[in-house]
């Protein structure tokens, strides 16, 4: 069943989105809940797009005087380091035991694991976008189990990486994982190339997300807020059961904060409890015709879906295999999206 009721009421749409335009400052959990009022608005009452065309204030100093010179040390050159050696290099290279470092719990079902490279300076070797294959045989098992993983730590983290990874019953690698100890260890090859960014590839993209297929869009975004060159704005809706179940959410507050006026979350929630002001339900048309950029803008803007096979069925419809996207059906295409505008990860 879709959402009944995504927000509650307040100002009029059009007094918000102007406030969402250009916020005077960090974002607050206050302005959100004012943005949701607008949209509840707007689902009810059809709804419209609006594109956030924004640009960071500048400012300037005046140079030192002459005396403020003197008492400036001057910067010492910087150091040349060595060269950091890549753990995963794709190709030919095989399966790489690592071991796990250390274990932390999220939530009821889901933690976070450690797993050391082979050196301490090594870094992991990921692109972005790319992931991880994760390789498990137990004992009775005819064939191994085989799993991509997103880690979350940052791609020049030296010496580990990180996986956030939720326990599914049944699931047999989720299952292993959530068994394991520190210092066993676990088979891992890569990385496999999802898509590739480059910066400013597109003016503004939006992550819509489920669970933990919020992995690949962190990873993403995260890789553009760190490159002080990438412009691009950046868009998310994450739907999860409850809140403890909303992964990497202080993470993705602080890009929040630090960028208000190029990052914006919208949360779902299925079950949200008592005080909740942001969405409930599960995503629909009406919340993506509002917060999404416009089809119009063709390839300026990029649409990334991952999560649950019924989100993707209902948002862009599924992919046929890791190498062929399938055709874009569901709420996107009936927005008017095409095909080369979205990505399935």
């Amino acid at each position: 069943m879709l959402a009944r009721s995504l927000f509650r009421s307040a100002q009029p749409l059009k007094q918000s989105i102007r406030h969402y335009a250009t916020p005077p400052g960090p974002a607050s959990s206050s302005s959100n809940a004012a943005l949701y009022s607008a949209i509840t608005i707007a689902t009810l009452g059809g709804g419209g797009y609006y594109y956030y065309n924004r640009t960071l204030p500048t400012s300037a100093s005046a140079p030192p005087s002459a005396s403020e010179r003197k008492t400036i040390p001057s910067t010492p050159a910087p150091s040349v380091s060595a060269p950091q050696t890549a753990a995963f290099t794709g190709g030919d290279q095989g399966f790489i035991d690592l071991k796990l470092d250390s274990v932390s719990e999220i939530n009821h079902n889901t933690k976070k694991f450690r797993f050391a490279l082979p050196n301490s300076d090594d870094v992991s070797g990921l692109q972005i976008a790319s992931a991880l294959i994760t390789k498990y045989k137990g004992p009775g098992m005819e064939k191994p189990v085989i799993r991509p993983y997103t880690p979350v730590s940052d791609e020049d983290q030296l010496g580990f990486i990180d996986l956030v990874v939720k326990r599914y019953p049944g699931g047999p690698m989720s299952e292993h994982l959530h068994s394991m100890e520190p210092e066993q260890r676990l088979e891992f090859k890569g990385p496999v190339p999802k898509y590739q960014w480059e910066e400013n590839k597109h003016e503004h993209i939006a992550l819509i997300a489920g669970g933990t297929g919020i992995t690949p869009m962190y990873q993403l975004a995260r890789a553009i807020f760190k490159n002080p060159s990438d412009k691009t704005r950046v868009t998310l809706i994450f739907g999860n059961l409850t809140e403890p179940d909303i992964l990497l959410k202080r993470e993705l507050e602080d890009l929040e904060n630090t960028y208000p006026q190029r990052f914006r979350a919208f949360y779902l929630l299925d079950q949200p409890p008592e005080g909740w002001t942001q969405g409930s339900g599960h995503v629909t048309k009406e919340l993506l015709k509002t917060v999404l950029p416009e089809p119009k803008e063709g390839g300026k803007v990029k649409i990334f879906v991952c999560g649950p096979p019924g989100m993707y069925k209902a948002v862009s419809g599924v992919k046929k295999s890791p190498q062929d996207q399938g055709e874009l059906t569901g709420m996107l295409r009936e927005l008017g999206y095409q095909k080369e505008q979205v990505y399935k990860f």
